[in-house]
Protein backbone atom coordinates (compact mmCIF):
# COMPACT_ATOMS: atom_id res chain seq x y z
CA UNK A 1 0.00 0.00 0.00
CA UNK A 2 1.43 3.27 -0.89
CA UNK A 3 1.03 6.27 1.33
CA UNK A 4 -0.75 8.98 1.15
CA UNK A 5 1.33 12.32 -0.67
CA UNK A 6 1.45 15.36 1.22
CA UNK A 7 -1.09 16.83 -0.67
CA UNK A 8 -3.43 14.12 0.32
CA UNK A 9 -2.80 14.25 3.55
CA UNK A 10 -3.63 17.92 3.66
CA UNK A 11 -6.89 16.98 1.98
CA UNK A 12 -7.73 14.49 4.24
CA UNK A 13 -7.21 16.90 6.81
CA UNK A 14 -9.64 19.46 5.29
CA UNK A 15 -12.32 16.77 4.68
CA UNK A 16 -12.29 15.34 8.18
CA UNK A 17 -13.08 19.30 9.30
CA UNK A 18 -15.74 19.06 7.45
CA UNK A 19 -17.06 15.89 8.68
CA UNK A 20 -16.75 17.32 12.31
CA UNK A 21 -18.77 20.47 11.17
CA UNK A 22 -21.37 18.23 9.51
CA UNK A 23 -21.98 15.39 12.76
CA UNK A 24 -21.91 18.89 15.03
CA UNK A 25 -24.38 20.87 13.31
CA UNK A 26 -26.96 22.37 15.51
CA UNK A 27 -25.67 20.60 18.12
CA UNK A 28 -24.73 21.85 22.32
CA UNK A 29 -22.92 20.56 24.67
CA UNK A 30 -25.70 18.60 25.94
CA UNK A 31 -27.22 16.27 22.63
CA UNK A 32 -23.62 15.59 22.07
CA UNK A 33 -22.73 14.67 25.89
CA UNK A 34 -25.68 12.40 25.38
CA UNK A 35 -24.58 10.96 21.81
CA UNK A 36 -21.66 7.89 21.66
CA UNK A 37 -22.10 7.46 18.10
CA UNK A 38 -21.57 10.87 17.25
CA UNK A 39 -18.66 11.57 20.10
CA UNK A 40 -16.92 8.16 18.14
CA UNK A 41 -17.40 9.28 14.94
CA UNK A 42 -15.74 12.93 15.85
CA UNK A 43 -13.08 11.59 17.66
CA UNK A 44 -12.11 9.22 15.23
CA UNK A 45 -11.77 12.50 12.94
CA UNK A 46 -9.46 13.91 15.11
CA UNK A 47 -7.79 11.14 15.24
CA UNK A 48 -6.91 11.71 11.21
CA UNK A 49 -6.59 15.11 11.28
CA UNK A 50 -3.85 14.37 14.45
CA UNK A 51 -2.30 11.67 12.04
CA UNK A 52 -2.02 13.09 8.56
CA UNK A 53 -0.28 16.63 10.46
CA UNK A 54 2.13 14.17 12.55
CA UNK A 55 3.01 12.26 8.39
CA UNK A 56 3.45 16.31 7.01
CA UNK A 57 7.10 17.90 6.80
CA UNK A 58 8.05 20.07 9.82
CA UNK A 59 9.98 22.35 7.58
CA UNK A 60 6.81 23.08 5.56
CA UNK A 61 4.51 23.30 8.45
CA UNK A 62 7.38 25.46 10.31
CA UNK A 63 6.11 28.29 7.30
CA UNK A 64 2.82 28.26 8.87
CA UNK A 65 1.83 29.94 11.68
CA UNK A 66 -0.33 27.46 13.90
CA UNK A 67 -0.18 24.94 16.79
CA UNK A 68 0.85 22.10 15.00
CA UNK A 69 1.97 20.61 18.06
CA UNK A 70 -1.23 21.06 19.40
CA UNK A 71 -2.87 19.06 16.98
CA UNK A 72 -0.38 16.74 16.86
CA UNK A 73 -1.28 16.14 21.15
CA UNK A 74 -4.33 16.02 21.18
CA UNK A 75 -4.42 13.03 18.71
CA UNK A 76 -1.85 11.18 20.97
CA UNK A 77 -3.99 12.24 24.18
CA UNK A 78 -7.32 10.80 22.49
CA UNK A 79 -5.48 7.87 21.39
CA UNK A 80 -3.88 6.76 24.27
CA UNK A 81 -5.47 8.79 27.37
CA UNK A 82 -8.80 8.32 26.10
CA UNK A 83 -10.05 7.05 29.63
CA UNK A 84 -9.45 10.82 30.57
CA UNK A 85 -11.43 12.44 27.65
CA UNK A 86 -13.38 15.23 28.42
CA UNK A 87 -16.06 15.71 26.07
CA UNK A 88 -16.45 19.44 26.82
CA UNK A 89 -13.10 19.73 25.62
CA UNK A 90 -14.07 17.82 22.57
CA UNK A 91 -16.86 19.17 21.29
CA UNK A 92 -15.22 23.07 22.05
CA UNK A 93 -12.35 22.06 19.91
CA UNK A 94 -14.91 20.67 16.97
CA UNK A 95 -16.43 24.12 17.34
CA UNK A 96 -12.85 25.53 16.57
CA UNK A 97 -11.46 24.39 13.29
CA UNK A 98 -11.70 26.89 11.24
CA UNK A 99 -8.34 28.75 11.46
CA UNK A 100 -6.97 25.37 11.06
CA UNK A 101 -9.27 24.65 7.74
CA UNK A 102 -8.14 28.30 6.90
CA UNK A 103 -4.25 27.60 7.30
CA UNK A 104 -4.62 24.39 5.26
CA UNK A 105 -6.46 26.22 2.49
CA UNK A 106 -3.30 28.52 2.30
CA UNK A 107 -0.94 25.33 2.61
CA UNK A 108 -2.93 23.74 -0.43
CA UNK A 109 -3.12 27.21 -2.67
CA UNK A 110 1.37 27.66 -1.32
CA UNK A 111 2.60 24.24 -1.78
CA UNK A 112 0.41 22.70 -4.25
CA UNK A 113 -0.48 26.03 -6.65
CA UNK A 114 -0.42 23.44 -9.80
CA UNK A 115 -2.19 20.34 -8.55
CA UNK A 116 -6.27 19.77 -9.10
Amino acid sequence: MVSPTPQQRVLHMREAIRLIEGFIQNMDLPTFEGDARTQSAVLFQFLIIGEAARHLDPQMLQRYPYPWHLVRAFRNFIAHEYHAIKLERVYLAAQDLQPLDDMLQRIIKTEFPNQP
